[in-house]
């Protein structure tokens, strides 16, 4: 049994929304193709072989078997000559028998491969987020990603059903079975539904455990279902806050299932995991105190930029041109926070037929925004550790952040010098926060290997208005 009087407990009427494969759904209905039926994908980089698989439709994941977040090469199939892979295959262990390979080169043919066109997703996602605003004030929504947000309706479940005979917990369903169908009507996109009488949570969890698998793709869990669904979720990963990393940090402690969380000793999971392991053990019984109202947010430690390159770099100047260009993209992110750095890393991925371990170095700095200390101090790491091959991801992170009112110069620093450059970067920041990042740019940010202008052009990391794909 639990330690909990949940008769005590706050209660409110939250829907949990999730678009069904958003950016993929969004394709789909462009299309005018069924966003459930159609085998479609959208893949990043779709023009070479290491594109990344941003969304994909119910039946792209159903017949292939790849989730989001995956690779081209981990597909069975040649994403250009939509031939069944015998290489690829056999390293993900499929059969390759003559069935098998007719009916993936069958699919592979009818799948749509398209490239992201971000801003047509925010546009969407905007026009969804009008929809929400139809059942609540501005105040009780609050967006969780570009594709799922939470709505906090207790303040209108009565508007919209107020038949005092009905249950809140059927008000909440009829409701958000509304809202479902609006999105469908008016976007064409399918939602997924999680509920709760009690808090946000609960909400959550019942759509990432059970709403996805129900036919009307909605589940209400509230202080009721604790024991009987939050302690059976099968997984401890499928719990919210559990990664691979804290399964096992918990399972050394002998916990293994979210019931056995629930009644562990707080006061160890304490002394053991910090206060993120109380939060955990509240979770598991069901108690979560977060406001839709005044959301929690994290204090930035850190400010950093990655990018996968559109094709292997071999040479150290063209390596060097796109570290200088991210050196000073963040060393920008930094002035505009007002931090100053204490920490420098670089992470070097190579090329997958290097087959040579990653470079992840940091070095430890005097607090500094200044974008040509900053773009020094990425080189200085990147040239002690680099030494050959083709490199494919590359990032750069800023940590150890203090106020940019921090500073120490001592009696070798040239002060009239270091003014003069935070005067002239001031400038450059103001220009371009008013007439756009690419208004100034340096010279070499015309060269093949610069990423600067390219990457001024995209949305969240990718094509804004998206390229001529595959189809």
């Amino acid at each position: 049994m639990g330690y909990f009087d949940y008769s005590r407990e706050s209660t409110s009427d939250i829907a949990f929304i999730d678009m069904k494969s958003f950016y993929a759904s969004v394709e789909c209905v462009a299309r005018g193709l069924h966003p459930l039926k159609t085998s479609l994908c959208v893949m990043s980089r779709a023009e070479n072989a290491s594109g990344l698989i941003l969304s994909s439709s119910p039946m792209f994941k159903k017949v292939f078997g790849k989730s989001n977040v995956s690779r081209a090469y981990d597909l069975p199939f040649d994403v250009h000559t939509r031939r069944f892979s015998y290489y690829n295959a056999k390293r993900q262990g499929l059969p390759v028998t003559p069935e098998f390979v007719k009916y993936i080169e069958a699919w592979a043919k009818a799948t749509f491969i398209v490239p992201p066109r971000m801003d047509t997703y925010i546009e969407k996602n905007i026009e969804i987020q009008h929809i929400f605003q139809n059942y609540a004030s501005i105040e009780d929504i609050l967006p969780y990603s570009i594709d799922e947000g939470f709505i906090d309706l207790t303040s209108s479940l009565n508007y919209f059903v107020p038949d005092k005979n009905i249950s809140r917990k059927e008000k909440l369903e009829t409701v958000s079975a509304n809202i479902q169908r609006d999105i469908w009507r008016k976007t064409g996109i399918y939602s997924t539904v999680g509920m709760s009488n009690a808090n946000p949570l609960l909400a959550k969890l019942a759509l990432d455990n059970e709403a996805k698998k129900r036919k009307t793709m909605r589940s209400n869990w509230s202080y009721g279902d604790v024991e009987s669904k939050v302690w059976a979720i099968p997984r401890m990963t499928d719990f919210w806050g559990i990664g691979r990393r804290m399964e096992k940090r918990l399972n050394k402690l002998g916990i293994f299932s979210i019931k056995e969380l629930a009644n562990f000793n707080p006061d160890i999971l304490k002394k053991e995991l910090g206060i993120i392991g109380v939060d955990l053990f509240f979770h598991a019984n069901g108690i979560d105190e977060s406001n839709v109202h005044q959301p929690y947010k994290a204090k930035s430690r850190s400010l950093g930029n990655s990018q996968v390159l559109p094709r292997d770099y071999c040479k150290q100047a063209d390596i060097e041109l796109v570290f200088k260009e991210m050196a000073e993209q963040v060393a920008i992110r930094l002035r505009k926070a007002h931090k100053k750095a204490s920490n420098v890393s670089i992470y070097v991925g190579f090329s997958k037929t290097e087959h040579k371990k990653h470079i992840q170095a940091q070095m430890k700095i005097e607090p500094s925004n200044s974008t040509k200390q900053l773009m020094d101090y990425v080189l200085t790491i990147f040239r002690k550790k680099y030494r050959s091959g083709a490199v494919r991801h590359i990032s750069v992170t800023y940590s150890g952040l203090v106020d940019d009112s921090y500073g120490l110069i001592s009696l070798f620093d040239d002060a009239e010098k270091i003014e003069k450059e935070e005067r002239l970067q001031s400038a450059i920041d103001g220009i371009r926060d008013r007439f756009g990042f690419t208004m100034i740019q340096k010279a070499n940010a015309l060269q093949e290997a610069s990423r600067s202008l390219e990457r001024s052009r995209l949305v969240g990391g990718h094509s804004a208005g998206g390229l001529d794909g595959l189809t």
